[in-house]
């Protein structure tokens, strides 16, 4: 059944493909990813067969933030390249039939910035109220709130004998979105970067940059800070100026967007965003309460399905939802919550994507989960780069935090787990750098790479292939409704998809045992092997007119 789909929602029946480039392949023998070697693979990703290419910062930086600190927007960092490198990326994607989406970073810059350094100037500078100060409270910081990174979020500064807001590093000063210029001058941005040729924005936690400005309301992470008074105002302003009618993908990323904040944030008629990525299924294995993402708990399948579930049926008549298992922020999910292990890891990780490619919204790929990538097994604090990681170790050995609960924590949710090398082929480095690579490449690339999953037919990357040809050529995929199956059965995730008199069955064993189906299934086997009784792993989809 062939889709009709529009030049603004166009993106309904899409795949994209997230990239970060430092990780994904090298030209130069640097030993970090670059433009050129983005440039290199875009066969392989127009193989694949995903439409839209999102890119992690290539922006000027210091680097702080592995580039979500930006000191220039309008400028590419030299590690990755150069501004026409940039154009002659878009331009080469476009040819293969993809677009490209650049990742925008606007809640704050870095505090190289020119914005930052001339508001820090003087009390008096013009550009003082582009960012957030206040006075000391009794000789300490305004509020007590802690950043995502560890500390406070205020950093003093000597020279105005003010602080300034950081959610995150103290290198990443938030910009203050209740000026108007601000607004005014990103808006600028982002139309100078459609004047190059993207195709959309990845909006990095959109949903902070309208603040209560008393700073008072709760004592969460992001309590004072997310999905504040002004925020539809903002991103309807945003969409007026840039965004309208001109047939782009928008997604924002917005931690504690609730159903009902998706269903305002993703309206068609409220002109805001696409889809926003949520967070909640991605915290099922961490304990309410406890020291943040890092206190584990046992990940359960009827969790997953009730969660998945609520957000499948809430947007399914408003608003529309993002699909993702991995991202540059999330270990790798094979080992998360499928089973790595050699005789496990690749049924797990079709399993798993069979599961995601399925239901209603727009899958989101993650660099090497094409091949079935697994964290990376690092077992000493030296061999992490991310300074998330490495911040809330330093800070857990003074809270007293054994070594041994640190390791395994970062080991199984440490976001450098997603940021090794993509393992190209099985040679020095796995193909990704003829020199040092800036992060080590994990030891099982001599059977884990993209050259052996291509020239394997049963391979994770041809499962891909399939999931993603099911979503271009059956409209029941993009526009049916859902319908979870056994939603309390311990292992099995199944559910149906219905468009008229069409229905599409995805059954799929999400555990280490062989497990009977409970009901017969109807309908052609369009994927997997049907039987009564899956083997571990296993899983099959129908279709019946």
């Amino acid at each position: 059944m062939s889709i009709t789909l529009g030049k603004n929602d166009w993106w309904k029946g899409a795949v994209a493909y997230q990239i970060y480039p430092r990780s994904f392949a090298d030209s130069n023998g640097d030993g970090i990813g670059d433009l050129a070697g983005i440039a290199s693979k875009l066969d392989y990703l127009a193989d694949l067969g995903v439409d839209v290419l999102w890119l992690s910062p290539v922006y000027k930086s210091p680097q702080d933030d592995n580039g979500y600190d930006i000191s220039d927007y309008e400028d590419i960092d030299p590690l990755f390249g150069s501004l026409d490198e940039m154009r002659s990326l878009i331009a080469e994607t476009h040819k293969r039939g993809m677009k490209l989406v650049m990742d925008l970073v606007v809640n704050h810059t870095s505090d190289e910035h020119p914005w930052f350094v001339e508001s820090r100037s003087s009390l008096t500078s013009p550009k003082r109220d582009w960012y957030i100060w206040r006075d000391p409270v009794d000789g300490h910081e305004p509020t007590g709130h802690q950043a995502a990174f560890s500390g406070s979020v205020w950093q003093f500064d000597e020279l105005t004998g003010q602080y300034f807001l950081h959610i995150f590093s103290k290198k990443q000063p938030d910009l203050n979105w209740e000026n108007p210029h601000v607004r005014s001058a990103v808006y600028k941005m982002m139309n100078w970067w459609l004047e190059q040729g993207v195709d959309g924005f990845r909006m990095d936690v959109i949903n902070l940059i309208s603040k209560r400005q008393d700073f008072t309301d709760g004592d969460d992470l992001f309590g004072p800070w997310m999905n504040g008074p002004r925020i539809h105002e903002f991103l309807q302003e945003m969409n007026r100026e840039v965004l309208r009618d001109k047939g782009l993908i928008t997604v924002g990323e917005m931690p504690g967007c609730t159903v009902e904040l998706a269903q305002e944030y993703t309206g068609e008629d409220r002109h805001e965003l696409n889809m926003v990525f949520t967070f909640e299924h991605m915290d099922l294995d961490t304990k309410p309460g406890g020291f943040g993402k890092w206190d584990l708990v046992p990940f359960t399948v009827p969790a997953l399905k009730e969660n998945f579930n609520k957000w499948q049926k809430g947007l399914e008549t408003v608003g529309w939802n993002s699909l993702y298992w991995n991202n540059h922020d999330q270990p790798r999910i094979v080992s998360r919550w499928g089973n790595d292990s050699p005789e496990h890891r690749v049924q797990s990780a079709k399993a798993l994507g069979t599961i995601l490619h399925l239901m209603r919204g727009t899958p989101y790929v993650y660099q090497g989960e094409e091949i079935g990538m697994t964290n990376h097994g690092y077992t000493t604090l030296d061999k992490y780069r991310d300074l998330e990681t490495l911040n809330w170790a330093a800070e857990a050995a003074q809270q007293g935090i054994p070594l041994s609960t640190v390791i395994h924590a970062v080991g199984y949710k440490g976001r450098d787990n997603a940021r090794t090398p993509v393992q190209w082929d099985d040679s020095a480095n796995a193909g990704f750098t003829t020199g040092t690579p800036w992060i080590d490449v994990p030891e099982n690339y001599r059977k884990i790479n993209a050259a052996a999953a291509v020239a394997d037919p049963d391979s994770v990357f041809h499962h891909y292939k399939a999931l993603i040809r099911l979503r271009h050529n059956f409209d029941v995929v993009v526009n049916g409704s859902f319908d979870m199956l056994w939603p309390g059965h311990e292992q099995l995730f199944a559910y149906e998809r219905r468009l008229g008199a069409q229905t599409m069955t995805v059954v799929v064993n999400f555990s280490n045992d062989s497990v009977d189906v409970p009901a017969d299934v109807n309908g052609e086997v369009i994927l997997g092997r049907k039987s009564a009784r899956l083997e571990p792993w296993g899983f099959f989809v129908t279709l019946a007119n």
